[in-house]
């Protein structure tokens, strides 16, 4: 390699944890590490081994292999340069490196993380056991003995936090035969108990500190960038041609692997892990009515793949859930709600969208489901409008996937008290405004919806009053609960017949009432919906893409002429190869890059940038209205594609990207609701 390449590879484990790192293997975030683990799946992760510093000696040369970012008197650096015999890279089926020089030498590493769970389907009396570790793999070729020399870099620290050497930090080392036991101490506190085992090698406790490495992508966001690091010892290890050493990195009790076991494990967890992504696809292998180009299909099987990555189970509340983002984002469920349908309703997993409808259903309280959702007792925050709203509507499509209409009975009380919330008024004033039954809330304090960031205690992107896809949403939910009291009213074994019919007919007559009501949202002059009918009767004309949202929705309250107006004007202003702007360029207010300090990029997060979750209903919407007409898809995908398949992070898709060309990524490297569109979509898209 004769630059630096730092694009980014990630592995998970289904608790959410997770492994990332980069090709160039220099550590450039915060969040670069071998072994991040969710102490409380999926939460608490704290990084506690970040890398193996290597080297290799052959015939009397030492070759350091490894590669760093330092800063020293304020200027960047990179020191040693072991990119530079890099050869090779690969993430299929793990991260492999091939470092090599000429043909006197070759040494392969492959990095594996092993699903943390002994299995999906177990007795709900019986917690399942959980493990967070990593594998690592060195092979060595060449024509004579080669000596390895591997020093663990450690830490215990959270993992949005950097480590600095501190006289109350310390970490104590336990050695055994091929194993250490580490712990950190600090300030008459334990910390987080690993160990570190290897399949031969010969080690030597040497503590050391390695001070200010320098982590160039937190120091472009505006956020510390300067860390140092802790090493126990070292491992020697003679190889000679042909040979492997394989170590283990794993939370808690020292591990009873005899040595020899290792380089074993390292196959097991690999064909483990394709039988176990070969059972969870089982009822979804190919998509037959898509073309079975052999490059389509290895793009649809990587797509596949990439979904079970936000997948975590809750070992506790014995519960799936979903990871909205790695590095940083966890359980919360707008994203969830907006990724089921694409991660699990079109992969055929219909029994992870049941299970995490029914937790998110048990949430709801005052007919609000919280976003930021709680974490083994913490605090609840019901600050939004929509949750609830996306709640029901998710429902409605895996209803109509699974036809299981005795999960319908079971959470038809869970409608009703959102119906109820909704027309008597809940938290933040949110009610329903009588004179034209649409939702509507007048505090300014707080942001309800999606685009909900805060600077300086005050909203960036200020929506109360009647926004337009919560209204859509409004709607859409009316439509439901007047087909699902219908639906109940015929089933033999339900009672208060009478009654359901009543609501069907309550619920039918507020959906009339609501669609000729949205009309108001109708900006005949640029040919676009209002984004919002402001608390003071004032018609906010900004062209953002919630008119998008709500004509993607399962019941749709606008005509074909006008959606049709819409999605031109989307088109023409919104739309880019990866996803759609959140505000129009020609705005005053438009932000072309989400760059900068984090204030900075709070104030452009819904000001221009774009959010790749948005082609999906974008593509769902034009589908409906356009396609029929014979007019294609304005939308070439291979840029998009391409970006998932070799730009940013391997097999991923960032969050958000820059509203004006060349639409730098930015964000959060993989997002689950961009990959769930892109599965949901497929068929349009391709």
């Amino acid at each position: 390699m004769d630059e630096l390449d730092t694009r980014e590879w990630l592995l998970t484990n289904g608790l959410g944890s997770f492994a990332s790192g980069t090709v160039c293997d220099a550590r450039t975030r915060t969040y670069h590490g071998w072994l991040v683990a969710a102490l409380e799946p999926p939460a608490q992760r704290m990084l506690l081994f970040s890398h193996l510093e290597a080297s290799l000696e052959v015939g009397g040369l030492i070759f350091a292999l490894g590669t760093n970012f330092w800063l020293a008197n304020q200027v960047e650096k990179v020191e040693p340069l072991g990119y530079r015999l890099l050869r090779e890279f690969s993430v299929d089926p793990v991260p492999t490196w091939v470092w090599s020089l000429g043909d006197q030498w070759q040494l392969h590493r492959q990095i594996m993380m092993p699903y943390g769970m002994v299995t999906e389907e177990r007795s709900p009396e019986a917690m399942p056991p959980f493990v967070n570790r990593v594998l690592v793999q060195y092979r060595y070729m060449g024509s004579q003995q080669a000596l390895l020399r591997l020093r663990p870099i450690i830490g215990d620290r959270d993992f949005h936090q950097h480590q600095q050497e501190i006289p109350a930090l310390s970490f104590s080392q336990l050695i055994s035969a091929n194993q250490v036991f580490l712990q950190a101490l600090q300030a008459g506190k334990t910390g987080t108990p690993w160990s570190l085992s290897w399949s031969q090698g010969q080690y030597h406790p040497e503590e050391t500190w390695y001070w200010s490495y320098y982590y160039p992508v937190e120091a472009r966001r505006g956020l510390d960038y300067l860390e140092d690091l802790f090493s126990p010892g070292y491992l020697t290890v003679w190889l000679q041609p042909g040979e492997t050493v394989t170590l283990e990195a794993r939370v808690g009790l020292p591990s009873t692997t005899l040595p020899d076991q290792l380089p074993a494990i390292v196959d097991w967890t690999m064909q483990a892990e394709q039988q176990r992504l070969e059972q969870a696809f089982l009822p979804f292998h190919s998509v037959s009515s898509v073309s079975t180009a052999p490059e389509t299909m290895v793009l649809w099987e990587r797509l596949l793949q990439a979904s079970d990555r936000f997948f975590a189970w809750q070992p506790v509340q014995q519960t799936p859930t979903i990871v909205a983002g790695y590095h940083w984002f966890g359980d919360r469920s707008r994203d969830t709600l907006l990724s089921i349908p694409g991660l699990t309703l079109t992969t055929g997993r219909f029994s992870l969208a049941r299970k995490m409808l029914d937790r998110l259903g048990r949430l709801c309280c005052q007919g609000l489901i919280p976003n930021l959702l709680p974490v083994y007792g913490g605090d609840v925050s019901y600050r939004n409008i929509d949750c609830a709203l996306w709640w029901i509507e998710t429902l409605g499509l895996y209803l109509e996937a699974t036809q299981d209409w005795e999960f319908l009975l079971e959470q038809y009380e869970v409608v009703k008290q959102i119906y109820k919330a909704f027309t008597t008024g809940t938290l933040y004033n949110i009610r329903i405004d009588a004179s034209d039954g649409l939702i509507t809330w007048d505090d300014t304090s707080v942001p309800l919806t999606w685009m909900d960031t805060i600077v300086g205690g005050e909203a960036v992107t200020l929506r109360n009053g009647k926004p337009v896809e919560i209204n859509a949403l409004w709607y859409s939910a009316l439509c439901w609960a007047t087909q699902w009291a219908t639906l109940l009213a015929d089933r033999p074994d339900v009672e208060n017949v009478d009654r359901l019919l009543n609501l069907a007919r309550r619920y039918a007559q507020q959906a009339d009432q609501v669609k000729a009501s949205m009309q108001k949202f109708w900006n005949a002059q640029q040919r676009y919906f209002y984004d919002r009918l402001e608390p003071n009767d004032r018609l906010d004309a900004t062209i953002r893409p919630n008119a998008v949202l709500a004509l993607s929705l399962h019941h749709c309250a606008f005509s074909t002429e006008q959606s049709r107006q819409v999605l031109y004007t989307a088109r023409d202003r919104l739309l880019t190869p990866y996803g759609l702007r959140t505000l129009d360029p020609a705005d005053p207010a438009y932000h072309g890059m989400c760059n900068g300090t984090p204030d900075q990029r709070d104030r452009a997060y819904h000001q221009g940038t774009v959010w790749s979750w948005l082609l999906g209903p974008f593509s769902r919407a034009w589908s409906r209205f356009c396609t029929a007409e014979g007019e294609p898809l304005p939308l070439d995908l291979q840029l998009l594609l391409t970006h998932f398949q070799h730009e940013g992070c391997f097999d991923a898709i960032a969050e958000i990207f820059d509203g004006d060309a060349p639409h730098q990524p930015r964000g959060a490297i993989a997002s689950a609701s961009a990959i769930a569109e892109l599965l949901r979509q497929w068929e349009e898209l391709v």
